[in-house]
């Protein structure tokens, strides 16, 4: 029997961690880039792309702010590019499609549920911001539904598929995978499906090793092999969840979307380090990491050749 290789994906930057809460956060085009690359060759075999304002940090979801590191990445490397539907909490779908629709990625993320989405706890532990924007952002979660309806998930389906982009459905409570097998009942999803157990934000499910064990049961009884099935542990239970899905069969998700830490009271100080450090583990667990050019063939992706970038 072929052994399971697992696929190791890295977000680079996402939207909720600010600039104040680490120096090491990819803002700027050129920061992103080599953050991605860096992961790459560290053994990421799929990259998950947000954009910010080069000098607030700020999300940006603008196809121009994308149009900045896109290209340069991948001339320098062969890593399968997924680019965010979800933005930053309180933009439209409308504003979040759009890079989708302008660069024809392999794959783009896709949230399976509006849900409250607090991060303002995080306001507990860091209180000195750079800039004005930042301590409102946090705050305003407090009174946030993170809207994903099912109308909004059918216009992203669709332009997706129009484009031959493939998704990566990002599931953060039981709900949401039910909302998922919908879809598929209805003929608008294309197995095999790729599915992100999102673990750890306020509003969805916790990171108990209970809640990892639950997320898989549930996917296994509605999807069967229909499936790729893939792990993130949002803040310090990075590592320890995703150890926990490779040796249940699964793949992992880490960066500095998901955690700033390495360690306990470590920064990671690059994305790369964090790729290296669940690498580490998932090879000390007798497993291999896939490559990108096995990702796309598991996940039966378009190619690079089939993006506008």
């Amino acid at each position: 029997m072929k052994q399971h290789r697992v696929i190791i994906s890295c977000a680079v930057t996402g939207s909720v961690h600010t600039p104040s809460m680490t120096p090491h956060l990819p803002i700027t085009p050129r920061q992103i880039a080599d953050a991605a690359v860096g992961a790459a060759e560290a053994g990421a075999a799929i990259i998950h792309l947000h954009a910010r304002d080069p000098v607030t940090g700020r999300p940006d979801q603008s196809p121009e702010a994308f149009g900045k590191f896109l290209p340069e990445i991948k001339e320098r490397c062969d890593a399968v590019i997924n680019i965010t539907t979800g933005g930053a909490p309180g933009m439209t779908v409308s504003e979040r499609i759009q890079p989708v629709i302008e660069f024809k990625p392999e794959v783009a993320s896709l949230n399976m549920g509006s849900m409250n989405f607090g991060i303002y706890p995080m306001l507990e532990r860091f209180s000195n911001f750079k800039f004005d924007w930042e301590a409102p952002f946090l705050e305003g979660t407090r009174d946030l539904v993170f809207r994903n309806t099912f109308k909004d998930i059918e216009h992203v389906l669709r332009v997706g598929y129009e484009t031959g982009t493939r998704f990566e459905f990002e599931c953060y409570d039981t709900a949401h995978l039910y909302n998922l097998r919908h879809f598929l009942d209805r003929g608008m999803l294309k197995a095999p499906l790729f599915i992100q157990s999102v673990l750890g934000i306020l509003g969805g499910a916790g990171t108990h090793p209970e809640d990892v064990v639950h997320m898989k049961r549930t996917a296994d009884r509605l999807f069967g092999d229909q499936y790729h099935w893939s792990v993130i542990g949002a803040g310090a239970a990075q590592l320890r969840v995703a150890t926990q899905a490779a040796t249940m069969g699964g793949n992992v998700r880490v960066g500095l979307e998901d955690s700033i830490w390495l360690g306990t009271g470590k920064l990671a100080e690059s994305n790369a380090d964090q790729v290296r450090a669940v690498r580490k583990l998932i090879e000390g667990l007798g497993l291999e990491i896939a490559s990108a050019d096995e990702a796309r063939e598991r996940l039966q992706l378009k190619g690079a050749a089939g993006v506008n970038f």
